[in-house]
């Protein structure tokens, strides 16, 4: 790897950090005038459309026909469930709290992965690590759910749509694990991402969601921030990461994006700030430690 392409995969890694950190805030910001559904179709089926053009436009070619069954299959999972589970969860939960869920994804990552034929056992470690990370969220978010009335069930509702959500991309990411695509990612995510939108958009319209949607400047701008750089740049600078850095390098932007969330909604959006918050994150990165650790080498042998 030549001292450009390298530095240029750490901009791009640095780039993915910090637009997928303030993502949440835009999500935020956009739900005050946009229902959930309808804000995560329209995001996903633009941005899908323009990447798809810009990239036919530089000769790149989709992916054909025959494959467009199990991408739109991946969309369901990666863009519908995945990102919609974050839209609606944050409609109930702070955007920081939101983003500090989120990072739990390796959870169900390890989950997932073993269920599948050929995925790695579930040792009792990692079920330790699953329990200790999950006693994070609990302690995170049980300020909210001991609220009475219908606020404690909305926070409850709104960590079960997160869930939702992870598991999306940990079921997503080990079927993609299995079936290697050899095009152009950028091209697949294209598709997947139109897909996800239009899966969106259906639900959102069957859930009426049309006659509540309206636009301002303010909403308007965190959809177009959304699409733009939420979208095509981050995921384009995610793709260029992966190809030039080791994947457990890349992987750490969960552990950064939940910093700039909890920061943004603090400081721009008045979020409440709680100590307890900073113990949880801890609780919730050491149960990741101990998912991904590896054993002894003894033990191994």
């Amino acid at each position: 790897m030549t001292p450009v392409v390298r530095r240029n995969a750490w901009i791009a890694f640095l780039a993915v950090c910090i637009i997928w950190g303030t993502t949440y805030l835009g999500i935020k910001v956009a739900l005050e005038t946009i229902p959930p559904f309808l804000l995560g179709g329209i995001r996903y089926l633009i941005a899908g459309s323009l990447l798809g053009a810009i990239l036919v436009a530089r000769g790149e070619s989709l992916p054909p026909l025959s494959e467009w069954g199990h991408l739109a299959m991946l969309g369901f999972l990666m863009i519908t469930l995945g990102n919609g589970g974050v839209n609606w969860g944050e409609q109930y939960l702070a955007s920081g709290i939101t983003a500090v869920v989120i990072a739990t994804s390796p959870f169900w990552m390890v989950a997932v992965d073993g269920l599948f034929p050929g995925g790695e056992t579930l040792s009792a470690r990692k079920f330790a690590g699953l329990a200790v990370g999950f006693s994070g969220i609990v302690l995170l978010v049980w300020p909210d759910l001991t609220l009475e009335g219908a606020n404690g069930r909305q926070v409850l509702l709104g960590v079960l749509a997160l869930q939702i959500a992870c598991a999306g991309w940990a079921i997503s990411s080990s079927y993609t694990k299995r079936h290697a695509v050899t095009r152009n990612v950028l091209t697949v995510a294209a598709v997947q991402m139109f897909f996800g939108g239009l899966f969106m958009l259906g639900i959102g319209t069957a859930a009426g969601e049309w006659s509540a949607i309206s636009l301002n400047p303010r909403t308007g701008s965190a959809l177009l921030y959304l699409i733009v750089a939420g979208s095509l740049v981050a995921f384009a600078a995610y793709s260029y990461a992966l190809r030039h850095l080791p994947i457990a390098t890349v992987s750490l932007y969960t552990y950064v994006n939940p910093v700039i969330a909890v920061a943004l909604g603090t400081l721009l959006l008045g979020e409440p700030f709680r100590f307890t918050m900073i113990i949880a994150a801890i609780v919730i990165v050491a149960g990741i430690a101990i998912v991904r650790s590896r054993p002894p080498l003894r033990a191994r042998a």
